[in-house]
């Protein structure tokens, strides 16, 4: 069967959801029993987020053959169950770079290198070529920022010639577009929408469905009328209302009929459709339950999207454990100023992620020194594994100027240091120690009970330094295990304090493997451990019983 493919345009405003929309529109189909795979097209000219300022992008998501990808692309797992590769993000650096490469090398014959055909055309090859050797049915494309963008327009003509290059019953579009509430009148505005369909028409593309952002409930005359003046038929324009969860989207969508609409006009060969566990994951999820505080203790908490994976790991652990979490972001540069105790004394656990220089470093220390005095639940993440190595050295093996050579190339115990491999490395995108990589653990250590005693599990990495072999007896014969290795024992993967309920550093990226309906296991045996733990002057109120009966 001819791969059918689903494009998903944004109008108006960005960060309205159109990435929770095309991984909804992915778990639908998914559901109805269609091979999926999702792609996103990024217009920025950066070759790739790797080196952009959280600020400026959020979370550099990392697919397993090591890809520097949209935080979007985080979505499409979580919500399709999917391992994506470089083959589902490409930026338009990416795409001039290859055209350029290619005329510099002569490839086309001395002509003059055009936006169209040369741009159009490798964007068209990546989109396509995502179905060599894959047998899928449906692939779902998300055309990043929104009509009207200069940048975006070479894409926008790309999935417009789509249309003809895999056939016009081939090809599905969708677009998601904000209806702003203006307070003062108590209404709802189409006007923008229409104005971004008309863009998008006046490029050659007439919209399939439209799903219609708001945070306020949408009326069925606005509906109407976003039919009538955009030229698609009433069942397809979707309401989506701002909800509680960004889970609950995709059965939104469903119940709506955007699943019937797809297979219908596509003419896929789709079963019926059974988002039964993912009601019941969303129901248990929207169901009140004990709250548990836990702390992100961080460089970038102004914007919680830069630590995205993170949050939603702690919210699937939570979900396995019959629990809320409650995220407390906390900036590591404020406990630098005021010290840890009032900042981390009501938490009942403390997770420091990535992060690369050293702005904040010693308000992390404080947090991990803190954690192990108090023996609160502490989780290092790459850089959180960094953190609590330099605490170790110097709180317990009394090496007061140990440190990372990233942030002190002088110290005198290098606890942290580069990569042999990294030292010649002069350029900063995609150099680093990327993604997937083989992990041996320690039997009885709390990693390898975390993992269900596994001997050997695999994840992903985003990093340039390793915790120092120099000093690993002697961090080992002070308390601080290494209970996790790279197959050649080589590199150490995993630290855990022996003395301590769960305090676990980890040089790499669990969160990017977590699954609303399967939690990573190192995050939901971290939440169980906090789930014991209690905070100064707090109560538990979690049943004795229960708890012992969720650690067996």
């Amino acid at each position: 069967m001819t791969t059918k493919y689903v494009f998903v345009t944004g109008g108006v405003v960005s960060s309205v959801g159109k990435g929770i929309s095309v991984a909804s529109i992915g778990r639908i189909l998914k559901s109805r029993g269609l091979s999926v795979s999702v792609q996103k097209l990024d217009p920025y000219l950066n070759f790739d987020p790797g080196t952009m300022s959280p600020y400026q992008h959020g979370e550099v998501f990392v697919t397993l053959d090591g890809s520097e990808t949209d935080l979007d692309l985080g979505h499409y797992e979580r919500f399709i169950d999917l391992e994506l590769t470089s083959s589902s993000n490409i930026t338009a650096g990416q795409i001039y770079s290859q055209v350029i490469a290619k005329e510099r090398r002569g490839d086309y014959l001395g002509g003059t290198i055009q936006i169209v055909p040369h741009v159009t055309n490798a964007i068209k090859d990546f989109m396509l070529n995502i179905t060599t050797g894959a047998n899928l049915d449906v692939v779902v494309v998300e055309v990043g920022g929104t009509v009207g963008d200069i940048e975006g327009q070479p894409f926008l003509e790309a999935i417009r010639q789509m249309r003809n290059e895999v056939g016009r019953d081939n090809v599905f579009y969708v677009h998601v577009t904000l209806l702003p509430y203006i307070k003062a009148t108590g209404e709802l505005k189409t006007k923008p929408t229409q104005h971004s369909v008309r863009e998008l028409r006046a490029i050659g593309i007439q919209p399939d469905a439209i799903i219609c952002r708001a945070d306020e409930n949408i009326p069925d005359d606005i509906k109407d009328k976003i039919s009538m003046f955009c030229d698609v038929s009433q069942e397809a324009v979707f309401p989506l209302a701002t909800v509680e969860s960004i889970y609950e989207v995709p059965l939104i969508l469903e119940d709506a009929g955007i699943g019937d609409l797809i297979v219908s006009k596509l003419n896929l060969p789709a079963s019926g459709r059974d988002l039964n566990d993912w009601r019941t994951m969303v129901r248990n999820l929207l169901s009140e339950k004990p709250q548990l505080n836990i702390a992100v203790v961080g460089k970038y908490t102004d914007l919680p999207d830069a630590y995205i994976s993170v949050r939603e790991a702690l919210r699937h652990a939570g979900l396995n454990h019959g629990v809320d979490i409650e995220v407390s972001w906390i900036n590591s540069e404020d406990i630098e100023k005021n010290g840890p105790h009032d900042l981390l004394n009501s938490v009942s656990g403390v997770v420091v992620p990535g992060g690369f220089g050293d702005r904040g470093i010693e308000g992390m220390i404080q947090a991990a020194r803190y954690a192990r005095e108090t023996k609160l639940p502490y989780l290092g993440l790459c850089l959180g594994m960094q953190i609590l190595v330099i605490q170790h050295a110097r709180d317990v093996m009394n090496l007061s100027s140990a440190n990372s050579t990233e942030f002190d190339q002088n110290t005198p115990h290098p606890v942290i240091d580069l990569m042999p491999e990294q030292r010649k490395v002069s350029e900063m995108g995609g150099t680093m120690r990327l993604g997937l990589y083989d992990c041996e653990l320690r039997p009885g250590s709390k990693a390898a009970i975390a993992y269900g005693d596994l001997k050997q599990i695999s994840e992903r990495h985003r990093h340039r330094f390793e915790f120092n072999n120099h000093y690993i007896e002697d961090m080992q014969n002070s308390g601080l295990i290494a209970s996790g290795l790279s197959p050649d024992g080589n590199l150490v993967e995993i630290v855990e304090v022996a003395d301590h309920e769960f305090m676990v550093g980890v040089q790499f990226h669990p969160e990017f493997k977590s699954r609303p309906q399967t939690a990573h296991p190192l995050f939901s045996q971290f939440v169980d451990a906090a789930r014991l733990f209690m905070p100064e002057g707090s109560q538990h109120t979690f049943p004795i019983e229960t708890r012992r009966s969720s650690r067996a």
